[in-house]
Parts: C-alpha cells; structure tokens; sequence
C-alpha cells in the first residue's frame, strides 16, 4: 500500500541522546571563585575608599602645613624686624648710656674741683709749678728753674699749719739739698773744649807720618852745614867725619808703633781718619746741645781709641789734645739734671689725704 500510494513508508523513530550530568565538584568551584572575585571586588572597594580617604588627608595635611609654613616664615620675619629694632634701640641706648657717663664724670670733677678747699688746690698748683720746672730744666741743662720753683713751693707751704705737709715740707728740703750739691755739667766750657780739640786734631801729626821726629834733630844739624866748609879748610878730617855720619844717621829712624794698622794707611785714608776723627768730635758737641750726654761720651770714648790707635801722641800737641780731653770726659761724667720724685710723690700723698 506505501508503493501503491507513492508514500514514502515511514521510519521508525530515533531515540534522542541521553543528557550528561555535570560533576558536583565544579558547581562548587564556580560557587567558591564567584564568591572570591566578590571578596576581591569588595577589597578592592574598600581599598579605593581608603586610598581616597588617605588623599584627602595627605591633601588636607600639605595644606595645613603650607599655611603653617607661610605663618612660620611671616613670624620669623616679624621676629627679625623686632630684632633689628632692638639692635638699633639698644645701639641708641648705648650711645645714651656713654654721653650720660661722660657728663656724670665731667659733672664729677666739677663737683670735685668745687668741692676742693684752699689746701688741696694750693697742693695742685704747687704740684703743677714742680712738674714745668722739671720740664725747663731738663730742656735748659740748668737747675736753677728747678731751685726757684722748691723755694717758692717751700715758703707758700710754711705758711699753713697742717700737720699732712709737714712730710712735704721734708721732701723739698731734701731735694733743695741735693741739687745745691749736685754738679752740672758745664755747657758752654764743654762747648769750648771740643771746639779747641777739633782745632788740635789738624795739627795733631799721624803715627806713620815720615820726619814727624826728626825735625828737631834736622833743625839742631841746620848749623853743621855751615861748619863743614871751616872743618874742610881747617883739616879737622874727625869732626868731618862725625858730622858726615850724623847727618847719614838723621836719614833713618827706627822707631816702634804698637797699632800696626796705622802704618797700613794710605794718604787717602789719613785724611779720612782726621776727618772722621773731627766729626765725631762735632757729633759730640750735637749731643750735647741736644742734652744727649750719654751719646756725646761714647762719641769721646771713641775718639779717644782711634786717637792711641792712628795718631802720634807722644810730643807736645799730643799731650795737650789728651789732657783736654780727658777734662771734657770727666765733666761729662757730671751729674745730669736731678729729678724731683721725692717732693711730687709727697704732693700726690697728700693731695690723696693719705
């Protein structure tokens, strides 16, 4: 009947596929990282929420560090203008400070000055008059300012009965006693010994000068000359003889210097030596206008040495040049001008009323 009817016969049906059952360990495994990537999500909120919150603070903090910076640094300059205003005040105060002890000193010795009774001002002005009398003396070279102002001084304080001057009184007694037996040297002679001894130095003959001894044995030989003529034509062949040989020996001298430096100068240097000689003779005689004698006697000593050691000292004009100048050594070897310092320190004493 399905061929007659040109239908296909049909075919038994097909069974469908059995359903596979998934295993239960993978339903929980999905479970535990569904429930995982939700903790990690949640953490993850958490931790944006608090990094949030940690920038805000950060953000809140430089802010307020900021601000407290700019208060730090507007109080440390108002710190530094207040210093600088107390630096100057303090340097005006200070300034203040020295004008008003200036003027409480000078008001001081006014006060101290006015104070002063007819004593003590008389102690100062005597004082005063001591010291100007020692000035003029020591420029001077003389003691007589310095005895005028002592007597003067002696008889104002005789004249007040106070027992604290009787210790002044002996200090100027003592110092007027002493400078009337002092020795002063003598300017104006020194002045004249050293110009005579300059004038000596010329004429004063050096120890290798040639003939410097032998002038008076040429000069007593002078009147041979004459006689050899009488004794030729006479025949005296003896007294020729001896005058021959005297007037031969007269030739040669022989004599002993015991600086032998002296005979090693030349001619040049013998002039210099005298000149040299001279001038510290004149720087002498400086020294002791400007009231140097310390400088003048070692001015002296030496030309003394180069005098024993380049000159010949043994005639007339040698022994004259040494006396005189040991006369001008032994003035200068005076006494200078005595000091006051006995009667100025009683002054001060009893200015001190001690």
């Amino acid at each position: 009947m399905s061929s007659e009817s040109g239908q296909t016969p049909l075919s038994p049906p097909v069974a469908a596929a059995p359903v596979l059952s998934r295993p239960k360990w993978r339903t929980h495994t999905d479970k535990l990282v569904g429930l995982v990537a939700v903790l990690a999500l949640v953490l993850a909120i958490m931790l944006w929420q608090k990094l949030s919150l940690i920038q805000e603070q950060l953000a809140r903090q430089s802010a307020d560090a900021g601000q407290l910076s700019m208060q730090a640094n507007s109080m440390a300059k108002n710190a530094q203008d207040m210093a600088n205003e107390t630096a100057a005040r303090l340097t005006l105060l200070d300034a203040r400070l020295s004008e008003v002890a200036l003027q409480r000193s000078q008001l001081e010795e006014l006060m101290q000055s006015l104070s002063r009774s007819r004593d003590e001002n008389m102690v100062v002005d005597i004082e005063s008059a001591l010291s100007l009398a020692q000035q003029q003396a020591e420029l001077t070279g003389s003691v007589q300012p310095l005895l005028a102002a002592l007597q003067t001084a002696q008889k104002r304080l005789s004249k007040v009965a106070q027992p604290r001057m009787t210790p002044v009184l002996r200090a100027l007694q003592h110092d007027i006693d002493r400078i009337q037996s002092v020795s002063v040297i003598d300017t104006p002679n020194l002045l004249n010994k050293l110009d005579e001894l300059v004038v000596l130095v010329d004429e004063l003959p050096l120890l290798n000068a040639v003939g410097s001894k032998s002038k008076t044995a040429a000069a007593t030989l002078k009147p041979m000359a004459n006689v050899w003529e009488q004794v030729w034509r006479n025949g005296q062949w003896s007294a020729l003889g001896a005058s021959v040989w005297a007037e031969l020996s007269s030739l040669v001298r022989v004599s002993r210097i015991d600086q032998p430096e002296a005979v090693l100068l030349s001619p040049e240097q013998s002039f210099f030596a005298r000149e040299n000689l001279k001038l510290r003779l004149l720087n002498a005689r400086l020294g002791l206008l400007a009231r140097q004698t310390a400088a003048s006697r070692d001015d002296l000593q030496l030309v003394e040495r180069d005098i024993h050691r380049f000159f010949d000292v043994s005639g007339r004009q040698g022994m004259t040049l040494l006396s005189l100048l040991k006369q001008t050594q032994n003035q200068l070897r005076q006494s200078d001008i005595p000091r006051l310092d006995n009667s100025l320190s009683a002054l001060a004493t009893a200015a001190a009323g001690r």
